[in-house]
């Protein structure tokens, strides 16, 4: 499952700190069993065995309509590619991420777009696995 703050906040209602946002996020995710991906800064990925990562790529300039559209397929890519549920939603995070820092280096935060996201991903993969 993947949500934006506001997706979240209709599902589990407000929060007062941070730390209560993830303790919401870390519930729900044993709960409904499921993996949960807060999209936020520094993106927080929650599984269902209490293990959670929190993302060091991205920026601002991916707060724009589609950009979680893009992090959806990226994920799905990779389910279908053979990687675990968990291995797919922590590669593609980190993944989806890394081409919006290739981004905003090309083209700034308020110049970068979704699509260009979705151009980016092979440089992002040449990226990661010379790393």
């Amino acid at each position: 499952m993947t949500a934006h703050p506001g997706e979240f906040k209709k599902l589990v209602g407000e929060w007062q700190s941070d730390l209560e946002k993830f303790d919401l996020v870390t519930g729900m995710d044993s709960q409904l069993n499921v993996i949960l991906i807060l999209k936020v800064y520094q993106t927080f990925i929650a599984t269902p065995n209490g293990t959670y990562y929190v993302n060091t790529t991205g920026n601002p300039g991916m707060a724009k309509g589609g950009t979680g559209d893009v992090l959806t397929g990226v994920i799905l890519g990779l389910l279908a590619q053979g990687y675990s549920s968990e291995e797919a939603s922590k590669i593609g995070v980190f993944l989806h991420g890394m081409a919006g820092d290739i981004a905003e280096k090309k083209f700034t935060v308020q110049g970068m777009t979704t699509s260009d996201l979705v151009d980016l991903l092979g440089s992002a993969w040449k990226e990661l696995i010379t790393k």
